[in-house]
Formats: C-alpha cells, sequence, structure tokens
C-alpha cells in the first residue's frame, strides 16, 4: 500500500499543496498528467529522494516520511534505468542486497532467480553499455526488484522503447506485479499503456491528484 496524505512542496516556483492519494495493497496504480505537473517529484518523494515541506508518506501502514530511501521497502526504476555503468548486470542486481550486508549466498541465489525471470540471464557478464533499451529496463526492474520490496515505483519506463518492444515490456510489468504481489505506481503519459496496465487510474491536474474511470481511457 502506497498513501500520500496532505503532502506539500515547494521548490522555486513550483508547489504543490495538499496532494493526497492512496494505491491500495497488491494494486497496480497508474499516474496520468501533463508534462511538468509534478508526477515524477510525488514519486521521488516516496521513494525519499526529496522530503515534502508537510504531509506524510506512508508505506503498508508505516510512515516512512523521515526514513532514509533503503529503509522504506520501496523499488524504484527511474526513466533512463540509471545504470550504474561500471557495473556488470550481475552486480547490478546484486547491488541493494550488497548495500545491505546479505549472505553471499542468497545474493547469488537472487541474482540468478532475478535473471530467470526477467529473461536476462544471457547479460549477466555484461555491462550497460551496449545493451538495448529494453534490456536495460529488464535490469533497472532487477535492481529494483531485488531486495522485495513491497512498493514498485516507475517513472515512465517504456517511453524509451519502439513500439514493437512495448508490448513485451507491458506484459512483464504487469506479470511482475502480480506474481510478486507488490503494490505498483506506474508513471505515464501513454493512455494505451494505461489502459493495458492499471487496477487503478489516478490523473494529477492543478496540483491535485484524484482516481478516474478507467473508462475514460477508451476500449482496448
Amino acid at each position: 500500500m502506497i498513501a500520500l496524505e496532505h503532502i506539500a512542496i515547494h521548490a522555486g516556483a513550483f508547489t504543490l499543496r495538499d496532494v493526497s492519494f492512496t494505491v491500495p495493497e497488491a494494486t497496480y496504480g497508474v499516474l496520468m498528467g501533463p508534462t511538468g505537473c509534478g508526477k515524477t517529484t510525488l514519486v521521488e518523494i516516496i521513494c525519499g529522494l526529496r522530503q515534502p515541506a508537510s504531509g506524510r508518506v506512508v508505506v503498508n501502514g508505516s510512515d516512512v516520511t523521515r526514513e532514509p530511501p533503503g529503509n522504506r521497502g520501496v523499488g524504484y526504476v527511474p526513466q533512463d534505468g540509471a545504470m550504474f555503468p561500471t557495473m556488470t548486470v550481475r552486480q547490478q542486481l546484486a547491488f541493494a542486497l550488497r548495500v545491505r550486508r546479505r549472505p553471499a549466498t542468497e545474493v547469488a541465489a537472487r541474482e540468478e532467480e532475478l535473471a530467470r525471470e526477467l529473461g536476462i540471464a544471457h547479460l549477466l557478464d555484461r555491462k550497460p553499455h551496449g545493451l538495448s533499451g529494453g534490456e536495460r529496463q529488464r535490469v533497472a526492474l532487477g535492481r529494483a526488484l531485488a531486495a522485495k520490496p513491497a512498493v514498485l515505483l516507475l517513472d515512465e519506463p517504456i517511453s524509451a522503447l519502439d513500439e514493437d518492444m512495448r508490448g513485451d515490456m507491458r506484459d512483464l510489468l504487469k506479470r511482475v506485479q502480480r506474481e510478486h504481489r507488490v503494490s505498483v505506481l506506474h508513471v505515464t503519459h501513454d493512455r494505451h499503456e494505461a489502459r493495458h496496465l492499471a487496477d487503478l487510474l489516478l490523473v494529477m491536474a492543478e496540483g491535485c491528484v484524484r482516481p478516474a474511470d478507467l473508462a475514460t481511457l477508451g476500449a482496448p
């Protein structure tokens, strides 16, 4: 479960006031809205990269507003994947577990598990340079899932992919959400993407986030 309660933030001329919404447990939430309205800012507040001026961030019933990012139980896939350029795919997958000082046997087992699940076992010893956009996003998704988070935040994870790859990535994201039973908040501008993924549609406009009827996205 993800909840923002009366969130406010001020950054220069940019301001959000009294933003509240909830994504229930094991629900795929999609957040839509015009460019520059603050969608990425809200994602960064949830994962701890920004601090709100006021309000609360709640993850699975716990107030994590002042917790550091690593203590929030949140996995995050930024828009560009944000690969560590000098690390192999194997090291990317292991990163969150090594930071938490998990045993080497547990780390190795989780690497192999994620590589099989995401179809990237053949990439484990490669570095990000030369990976396709789809491969990079699969690695970024694996890295976000490594520590078994309760919440997964996805900031336009499909936008940079070509049309042929988008369908495969949509299917993968929905399957991962169902199998891992994570609560997802997925930011997108794409109505087609939202229609295929959303259990819950949230629309951001004029500094507010409101639930919207999935029927407004049109027929599949």
